[in-house]
C-alpha cells in the first residue's frame, strides 16, 4: 500500500491577507479531495495552496485529510502569531520571520524612509526584508558587506526559498535603500542584477461578462460595490476607502485621494450607477466610509468582495477565476476599444508612465476583429 502524502501547514500572507498555506508533493487525486473538501485557492505566486485564515479550522482540515494524508502543523507552533502577523509584510516561504522582531538595525534606515515620506506598506516592507537581510549577516558589520556577499544571499533565496520576481525586486531595493540613501555610497559599487520582467498580459472579462456578474450580484450594496470597481476602473484598496464626500455627483466624478504613489486623481462616475448608488444610502445609511463593513465605522473588507465577485462570477456561469483587480483592467481595455485616447485612460487609472498604459492595447480586440484568419478564406 503506498504511503500516504504529507501535507506541511504554514501561516503567511497572500496578497495582504492573513493565510495557511498548504504545501505538499504534486498529487492530482489529492488537489481534487482538497479543493472540494475545504475549498481551497491557488496561490501563482508562491506556487502552493491556502486558504485565507478566517477560513481555517485545523479540527476541519484533521477530519478532512485523516485518511488522505499525514498533515504536519509544526510551523503553526512553532509561529504562534499567526493571528497578529503584520497584513501588510508578504511573509516569504520558509523565511526565519519569528526573528525578525529580536534583529536591531540602524535608527537611520527608519528615520530615511520617514524623511523620504514613504507609504506605510513600503515601510513595513522595506523594514521587514533589511531585517531578514541584517539577520543573515548577524556575526558582521553591516556597513562592511561586500557586493559579493549581497548577490550570494539573493541567490540562496531564489534557489532555497524559491522568492518571485517580484519580491526579488522588493529586497533589492530595501538593500539599496540602506547603502545608497542611508550612508550615501555610489550605486554602482551595489548594481544588482534585477530579475527579467515577465510580459504577463493583464486578465480581462468581456463586457457581456461583466454584465453577466453585476445582473448575478443580487444584493444591492455588493452591485455597487462591484460596479463602482469597473465603471472608475479603481484598485480594491481605492474603494475599500473611499468616503461620502468623495462622490462628485453634480460632475459625475469619483476622487481618489491618496492613491498608489501618493497620488489623488478623479475619475470618472456613470450616471446609471449614481442612481443605484442613491438607493443605497437610503437604505443603509453609511456614516463615514462610503462601503461599511458589518463593523460600523469601519470599511468593507477586501476579502469580502473578493469572495463576493467570485460568487457572483460562478453563478453567472464564469468558469475561470475572477478577481476585482479584473474589473479594473476590463473598465481600461473596454474605454479602449470604444475609441478613448490612452492619455485620458492614464489619468482615469492613476498611471505614472503612458508605458503602463499601453499594455492594454495588447489585450484589446477592437483591431484583431478587422483581420480576416486565413483559415476562413479557405471555405469560401
Amino acid at each position: 500500500m503506498p504511503a500516504k502524502p504529507i501535507i506541511i501547514l504554514e501561516p503567511g500572507i497572500h496578497r495582504g491577507e492573513k493565510v495557511v498555506f498548504f504545501k505538499f508533493e504534486f498529487n492530482q487525486e489529492l488537489i481534487r479531495q482538497l479543493k472540494d473538501e475545504l475549498k481551497l485557492h491557488w496561490s501563482n505566486t508562491n506556487k502552493c495552496w491556502y486558504l485565507f485564515l478566517q477560513e481555517f479550522n485545523l479540527n476541519t482540515v484533521f477530519h478532512a485529510l485523516k485518511s488522505k494524508a499525514f498533515v504536519n502543523y509544526e510551523a503553526l507552533l512553532k509561529r504562534n502569531d499567526t493571528q497578529s502577523i503584520d497584513k501588510d509584510i508578504k511573509v516569504p516561504v520558509n523565511m526565519k520571520y519569528e526573528y525578525r522582531k529580536t534583529v536591531q538595525i540602524p535608527d537611520s534606515y527608519t528615520k530615511h524612509l520617514d524623511e523620504k515620506r514613504y507609504s506605510e506598506n513600503t515601510k513595513r516592507t522595506y523594514l521587514a526584508y533589511f531585517r531578514d537581510f541584517v539577520f543573515e549577516f548577524k556575526d558582521q558589520n553591516v556597513n562592511e558587506i561586500s557586493y559579493e556577499q549581497i548577490s550570494e544571499y539573493l541567490l540562496k533565496l531564489i534557489r532555497e526559498n524559491k522568492i518571485s520576481a517580484s519580491e526579488q525586486n522588493q529586497r533589492i531595493s530595501a538593500i539599496k535603500f540602506y547603502y545608497e540613501k542611508v550612508l550615501g555610497q555610489e550605486p554602482i559599487h551595489y548594481k544588482l542584477e534585477r530579475p527579467r520582467s515577465s510580459n504577463t498580459l493583464p486578465k480581462v472579462l468581456s463586457r457581456e461578462e461583466v454584465v453577466k456578474i453585476l445582473r448575478c450580484t443580487d444584493n444591492l450594496k455588493q452591485r455597487c460595490v462591484l460596479s463602482l470597481i469597473y465603471s472608475a476602473g479603481l484598485r480594491i484598496s481605492e474603494l475599500i476607502h473611499l468616503k461620502l464626500n468623495d462622490i462628485i455627483s453634480d460632475r459625475y466624478q469619483v476622487r481618489i485621494i491618496n492613491a498608489k504613489g501618493k497620488k489623488d486623481r478623479y475619475t470618472t462616475l456613470s450616471k446609471n450607477l449614481l442612481i443605484e448608488l442613491r438607493e443605497y444610502y437610503k437604505k443603509y445609511r453609511p456614516k463615514y466610509w462610503l462601503f461599511e463593513g458589518a463593523t460600523p465605522g469601519e470599511p468593507y473588507s477586501t476579502t469580502s468582495i473578493q469572495k463576493v465577485l467570485k460568487r457572483s462570477a460562478l453563478k453567472a456561469g464564469i468558469k475561470r477565476r475572477v478577481t476585482p483587480h479584473m474589473l479594473r483592467h476590463s473598465f481600461a481595455t473596454h474605454l479602449l476599444e470604444q475609441g478613448t485616447d490612452l492619455r485620458y485612460i492614464q489619468e482615469l487609472l492613476g498611471h505614472s508612465s503612458s508605458k503602463t498604459t499601453e499594455i492594454y492595447t495588447y489585450v484589446s480586440n477592437k483591431e484583431l476583429k478587422r483581420i480576416k484568419n486565413p483559415l476562413d478564406d479557405l471555405y469560401n
